[in-house]
């Protein structure tokens, strides 16, 4: 297992927030989020290209540039290269972030394509090296070629002292399967599939462990679903509106929650830090209170007899 501090914190802050993820944040609002994390403890900040076309590392690389460097931890991704385009409108439709297209994705899963975006990276974030670099998505494009190519590359990167950790990051279980079967991995990034709402990746996770591959959840509110008290009609589920019967047992493991004097959004940061191969929990945000929220929400103490609960009314399967 790697050595690297992941729990270190509260939380992990996910940079998707601050790249102009859905809505624009401006400089300041995006400065005073990653200042409010340190304030709080947080010292590890995850990022990507792929967040507001190079927008979430350039600001994290702004915003760290005058602290220690060994004082924090930084990850970012690749596998999606940038490259100028035509610049007409602005990426929110196509790739869901709200700046201007002037650049465009492309997937390159080549030991040059690999190295060519580690080093454009350190270069928007200003850093010489990053802790761990994840392998982003590579069902959407070529899990085939990701897992044959990339990857590997990555590991070289590692044995080279380039990076500490490599690893792939996704919303796809059989895509991190895949991955870790390989025996390259130090770390996954799973994305939305082990929550308090639905585990689909149970599997997955108790294999982690037995392999010594850490896991960062992420997505641990379902994309909104579980940030809200009591969801209602049109709460978030990846990314989309939630169907009425994911509300419905939301709300249903909420009323359960509130019998232990506990709220949902704290019972969904609690829920996935119970796994041993769940080394951290990644949280995105767009403003410092969304960040001082989220921390107090991380803080709570949730009893384990709220869990038996859950599983004895069938919302828990693990």
């Amino acid at each position: 297992m790697t050595d690297i501090p992941f729990d270190d914190g509260p939380f992990w802050l996910g940079g998707a927030g601050i790249g102009n993820l859905l809505r624009p944040v401006s400089d300041a609002d995006a400065r005073a989020t990653i200042d409010a994390a340190w304030e709080a403890g947080v010292r590890g900040f995850d990022t990507a290209p792929h967040y507001g076309l190079g927008l979430s590392e350039r600001r994290l690389g702004a915003a760290l540039a005058d602290r220690p460097r060994d004082s924090y931890l930084v990850s970012t991704k690749v596998g999606r290269l940038l490259v100028p385009a035509r610049g007409e409108g602005d990426d929110l439709e196509s790739g869901g972030f709200a700046v201007p297209d002037d650049l465009v994705r492309q997937w390159d899963p080549s030991p040059s394509g690999v190295r060519r975006s580690l080093d454009e990276s350190l270069e928007r974030l200003g850093l010489d090296r990053v802790d761990i670099a994840y392998l982003h998505d590579p069902d959407v494009y070529s899990l085939r070629d990701g897992l044959t190519q990339a990857l590997p590359t990555l590991a070289e990167l590692r044995d080279e002292g380039v990076v500490r950790a490599v690893g792939v990051g996704s919303n796809s279980v059989a895509a991190l399967s895949a991955a870790v079967q390989t025996g390259l991995c130090d770390v996954v990034m799973l994305a939305g599939r082990y929550t308090l709402l639905e585990q689909p990746a149970a599997a997955l996770v108790e294999r982690c462990a037995s392999l010594g591959v850490a896991v960062v959840a992420v997505g641990v509110y379902n994309s909104g679903l579980l940030g809200q008290v009591r969801p209602s009609a049109g709460a978030s589920y990846d990314y989309a509106e939630a169907p009425a019967g994911l509300i419905a047992r939301a709300n249903a493991i909420a009323d359960v929650c509130e019998r232990h004097g506990v709220t949902l959004p704290e019972a969904a940061l609690a829920f996935p830090r119970r796994a041993d191969a769940v080394r951290a929990i990644a949280l995105g945000a767009q403003s410092a209170d969304q960040v001082r929220e989220n921390v107090e929400r991380a803080a709570v103490d949730v009893p384990d007899a709220l869990w038996d609960d859950l599983r004895a009314a069938g919302l828990l399967e693990v």
